[in-house]
């Protein structure tokens, strides 16, 4: 492993922990001494994604991700808990054991999670993918989310405590 501190490519592992999908190594540069954590993830086979017009494009997390970079702008929303988003669903759609996956699949992934996540970045991803196109569909989804989020409310209620 190259140290990102100098030239150097040896290096020690202090701490190696598994976190979701992969494994953190916190590592020592035997040159520099500087430390510096990197990341290992299994590199799976390339999962496809069918686009609403029928193109077929690689699975590109980053691009998932910057998805919701956007949705959650200026929000309270720490990156860790996108990062972690990103990982679930990745994985998720990995477990599915299909090469192909319709882009309808992962945009209802992300809306379920962002919905309990943040309802400003729900309605701003909501908007988006599904095209919004005026500000009745706006009105119309915002609608939705707040009777969704009072029938939920209303189960946490009627559940009683300690089951």
């Amino acid at each position: 492993m190259k140290c990102p501190y100098c030239p150097d490519g040896s290096s020690k592992v202090i701490d190696t922990r598994e976190v979701g999908d992969g494994i953190r190594r916190r590592r020592e540069c035997l040159t520099c001494g500087r430390r510096y954590t990197t990341y290992e993830r299994l590199a799976a086979v390339n999962l496809m994604v069918v686009k609403r017009d029928g193109r077929r494009e690689e699975f590109n997390r980053d691009k998932l991700l910057f998805g919701l970079q956007k949705a959650c702008t200026k929000r309270p929303v720490a990156s860790e808990d996108l990062e972690k988003i990103v990982s679930e669903i990745e994985a998720q759609l990995y477990r599915l054991g299909k090469v192909e996956v319709e882009s309808k699949i992962i945009g209802e992934m992300v809306m379920e999670r962002l919905r309990q996540l943040d309802d400003v970045a729900y309605v701003r991803f909501a908007s988006v993918y599904r095209d919004f196109k005026d500000v009745e569909m706006w009105a119309d989804e915002i609608e939705k989310l707040k009777a969704r989020k009072q029938r939920e409310e209303e189960l946490k209620r009627q559940i009683p405590l300690g089951l």
